[in-house]
This record gives structure tokens, sequence and C-alpha cells, in this order.
């Protein structure tokens, strides 16, 4: 029988059709003409030009042809699209603060502008605060678990900053130091006495440099655990920032383990008898320390 081979071809068929391509335009690209900058100071009046005391400013910026705006305030910037910011100054006392403004318009384009404020900001610290902080003397709550502790100081949590994330101290984790004997005592005239017993804590840079040199002490992991200083006596205030109260020290005024840097604590949580307190050291680490007045 005969074979017969067959050799079939597929053809493929290949058709185009025609697509439309749709055309964006911007329109007239230019920049944000006619920017104004309005500020609002909360209670001001003849009487009070520079406002209640709270430090609030309601700011308005507009400008033809613009879809967003930027504020810049003592370096920090802040969206505001709808071109309103609400801004509050901490400065304790009246002083004036420059706000930079850009508006921003189609294809990024944009024009600046700026304005000068002058606001009074008082501030009284809760008599109830006041009260607490002079009843005693303070110690570490070294009985506590994260009586000390330490985390990067731009390290957050669910937005928050408040407690350490990298050091938790167990209780008692630091007895052998000269840490838990110390005793500050904060009296109604803003002086604040500190009690050594001979020995303080802390690290070994802020130590050597803001007190006595190295005393021929060797460090331990970057820390005296018994640096010999007398007793002594620095001021202490009040003050508020970002929504908290900040104890803030003179000199080498401190709160149980030395870290230099700020001198500032904020107190990120108290009671009559417990404060949990947060200072950024000479390391940019943020120190916290827990301490309590039983």
């Amino acid at each position: 029988m005969r074979r017969l081979k067959f050799l079939f071809l597929s053809i493929l068929i290949v058709s185009f059709f025609g697509c439309e391509q749709d055309d964006y335009e911007f329109g007239d690209i230019q920049s944000p003409t006619n920017l104004v900058i309005t500020a609002d100071i909360q209670g001001a009046d003849d009487d009070n030009p520079f406002g209640d005391g709270s430090g609030y400013v309601t700011f308005t910026a507009v400008a033809d042809g613009a879809i967003s705006y930027k504020f810049t305030i003592s370096g920090v910037e802040y969206l505001a699209s709808g071109g309103i910011l609400t801004h509050r100054f901490t400065t304790i006392g009246t002083y004036t603060y420059d706000v930079e403004v850009l508006a921003s318009g189609t294809a990024g384009i944009m024009s600046n502008g700026a304005i000068s404020v002058e606001v009074l900001y008082s501030f009284e610290p809760p008599a109830e605060l006041l009260e607490d902080l002079t009843s005693g003397s303070w110690r570490v709550m070294a009985e506590a678990p994260g009586h000390l502790g330490v985390h990067a100081a731009n390290t957050f949590h669910d937005g928050v900053n408040t407690f350490p994330l990298w050091y938790s101290a167990a209780p008692f984790d630091k007895s052998e130091t000269g840490m838990y004997d110390d005793r500050i005592t904060f009296n109604s005239d803003g002086t604040m006495d500190y009690e050594a017993f001979d020995y303080i804590f802390g690290k070994d840079v802020p130590l050597e440099e803001d007190f006595s040199g190295n005393q021929g002490l060797e460090a331990v992991d970057g820390e005296h655990p018994f640096y010999p200083i007398e007793d002594f006596t620095s001021n202490w205030s009040i003050s508020e920032a970002d929504g908290y109260l900040v104890i803030n020290f003179t000199g080498n005024g401190f709160a149980g383990f030395y870290v230099g840097g700020s001198h500032s604590y904020t107190i990120t949580y108290q009671s009559s008898t417990e404060m949990y307190l947060k200072t950024i050291g000479f390391d940019n680490n943020a120190w916290y320390i827990k301490l309590t007045n039983q």
C-alpha cells in the first residue's frame, strides 16, 4: 500500500485592530499666584495682642491655582492640602516665629511666601504635680520591671515613644551599682538636692566630661557602676512639650542613671507615688527611668 504523506500548514492570521489612544493634558502649567498668608492668634485682642497664653495660632494660606500647601515652622514641615494649619508654640514667654509656606500647583510648580507672628505662651504646672514632686524624696524604683530602659530616640511603637524597646531592666537588675540608694528631693523653691551616698551610676563618657574626669576608673561596657561624687544641688522646673509635662534640670541635674544630654525628662506616666521619665542622652538614645517616693 502506498502511503501518502500530507503536510498540513497552519496559517496564523493575525488581525490588527485599530486602537484609539486617549490624550491627557494638564492644561496650562502655571505657578500659583497671589499667595496670601494670614495668622489668627487664639485670644488675641486689643488688650492681649499676643494671644491668651495658650500658644495656639491658626494659619491660613490662599493662592490662585494652588492645589496643596506646605508650612515650615522651626524646621518642621506640615502638609495642609486645604491651606489651613493650627499650630501650638510652647516656648514660655513672648517670641516672634517665622513661618514659611509653599503653595503647589499643577505639575509640582510652586510659589512661596512667609509670615512672622509674635505669640505669648504662658504655662503653669499643675498644682497636683507640684505637690506630688515636693512630697518626700524620690528614688529609682528598683523593685519594678522596666525601672531602667533604652532605645533609639527615633524608635516608635504603634505611633508612640513612651516605653523602652531595646532593653528593659528586670527588678533589682542593677544591684551591683551605686544607683539604688540615690535620693532626689524636689524643693518648693525650685532647687533639687541630689544625695548620692558617695557613688552614682551612669555612662562613662558624660560622667567623665561633666564631673571629675576618669578618676582612675575602668569602665564596664561603657558605664561606670560606681562613680564617686559628692551630694549636689541644681534647679528644676516644669515645662510642656508635645502634650507632655517635662522636668528640666540645670547643670548636671539628673534622675537615677546619668546619661548627660538634654537634662530634661519627659513624664510619660505619673501618679502621686510613681513617675516614668524619658530623656535623650549624650548618645541620642531615649533613656527611661522609673522613680517612686515610697
